[in-house]
């Protein structure tokens, strides 16, 4: 046996055409190990060292491949066997795969596609990216509620070698309505009753999602639930296909980094970050830095509009850095608990008032707290106590406003239909700063005027 730990081997195997070898490394492994062992080949290599496994094995081995590589077989590989290996692919795996192609070398490779395996190919791709007809596959065990326990296991075996999952079995009537499930599970443990109708074992009571319903609802769905895969039906309740836990298992890492970006002040990338041209990279950073910016403006602005108290009591200037930090960091941590907890379904839009409460509280704790550490400082910095008072009066309110805008602006967001995550931590600390420059020279003169009139000067 070749050890295909060693890539020079390999290419040795191909350089003499040794088909036993090649078709030996193709089958001696796990698909993912035998990918893996590849990666060092160009695409025409990878792709020539594919043709000597059968064609399960080879979708397999093709499916582990990096994106970049499928892709580049797809492009320049033999059309017919491209058009082969397409129609033996999981249905929501082609229709992804081919959204990415070069729309001349589909073209191409379309008339090559089987005819079924094409109106599939269309159907799936007549849904609107990100519902869950988009996310979904045709590849489903369905069987008649009249058919028993031995009829079904006959019928399961003959549909299998096409099937994605058979995790479940979905039961559907003559219409194609969606009539209930059993597991593989449940059937198999039925083999002492051969003649029991499968209808007597489904279940009824089914968690479905909508065709149009949004992925990131149809991946907490499944999360809530525990399933292994959800059906998706029309409005008519017809059945039209399954989602299974690998894809939602991508949807929820795909949704994590888009809030995870935007959380950051980056708009969500569409390839990966070594695949992105670096002029994406800033146009998308630089939308949120502008933005940014301008807000710093604002900020500026602020400042300038209260010059006549800085300059006559200079030592506020000092604690502006402090003052605003605290209500920005503040802020920034209620979005970013506020959003996480959303995203995972322990907040809905109904507890804004229990979220409201709790952030206050917290503000008062965490204000106090950091007010009495900056009162100390600022008793060191000041010409007497009344006046150093200004900053932990400041640096409590500055922080309650924090914890209640970076709680209150996610749920806000989610009320008019958008992404909690495009309230970034930037952009709450931003508007924090603007608010915190107001609060602290509003403070800061009523309390210094207060104390100016009391000692008469």
């Amino acid at each position: 046996m070749i050890n295909p730990l060693y890539l020079p081997e390999l290419r040795e195997m191909l350089a003499e055409n040794d088909a036993d070898d090649l078709r030996e490394f193709c089958t001696a492994l796990h698909p993912a190990r035998t990918a893996e062992f590849m990666e060092g080949l160009d695409p025409e290599s990878a792709w020539r060292v594919l043709t000597f496994a059968d064609m399960p094995q080879r979708v397999e081995i093709f499916s582990y491949f990096e994106e970049s590589m499928q892709l580049s077989i797809l492009e320049t590989a033999d059309r017919r066997a491209i058009g082969q290996l397409i129609a033996h692919l999981p249905p929501d795996d082609r229709v992804d795969l081919l959204n990415k192609v070069d729309p001349r070398i589909v073209d191409e490779l379309f008339p090559l596609i089987p005819l079924k395996a094409r109106r599939d190919i269309l159907r799936l791709s007549s849904y609107p990216e990100g519902t869950a007809g988009a996310l979904m596959t045709t590849g489903f065990a369905r069987l008649d509620e009249n058919l028993s326990v031995a009829a079904a296991l006959g019928e399961i075996g003959r549909q299998a070698e096409r099937l994605e999952t058979i995790y479940y079995v979905y039961i559907v009537d003559e219409g194609g309505h969606l009539r209930g499930l059993v597991s593989a599970r449940q059937l198999v443990s039925n083999l002492g009753h051969p003649e029991m109708k499968i209808g007597e074992l489904m279940e009824t009571e089914l968690v479905a999602v909508n065709v149009t319903d949004d992925q990131e609802k149809v991946a907490e769905k499944v999360a809530h639930f525990d399933l292994l895969a959800i059906p998706v039906v029309d409005h008519e309740h017809h059945l039209l296909g399954i989602i299974t836990h690998d894809d939602i298992i991508d949807v929820m890492r795909e949704e994590a980094t888009e809030d995870a970006l935007r959380l950051s002040a980056v708009d969500p990338l569409e390839a990966s970050y070594l695949n992105t041209h670096w002029f994406t990279i800033t146009w998308k950073r630089g939308i949120w830095l502008i933005i940014l910016f301008f807000a710093a403006m604002i900020t500026a602005y602020s400042l300038r509009s209260f010059e006549d108290a800085l300059q006559q009591v200079s030592w506020l200037v000092l604690f502006i850095p402090l003052v605003i930090s605290s209500g920005g960091n503040s802020g920034s941590q209620s979005a970013t608990l506020v959003i996480t907890a959303m995203t995972s379904g322990d907040v809905k839009l109904r507890d804004w008032a229990r979220v409201v409460k709790r952030e206050l509280i917290t503000g008062l704790c965490l204000g106090a707290f950091l007010g009495l550490l900056g009162y100390g400082i600022a008793y060191l910095l000041t010409p007497d106590p009344f006046s150093a008072l200004v900053i932990p009066v400041t640096i409590t309110l500055v922080v309650i406003c924090g914890t209640l805008c970076g709680s209150i602006l996610p749920m806000l967001f989610r009320r008019l239909g958008l992404d909690p995550a495009l309230m970034s931590n930037p952009f709450v600390a931003g508007l924090i700063d603007i608010a915190g420059i107001i609060i602290y020279m509003q403070v800061s003169m009523l309390m210094l005027q207060e104390l100016r009139e009391s000692t008469g000067n």
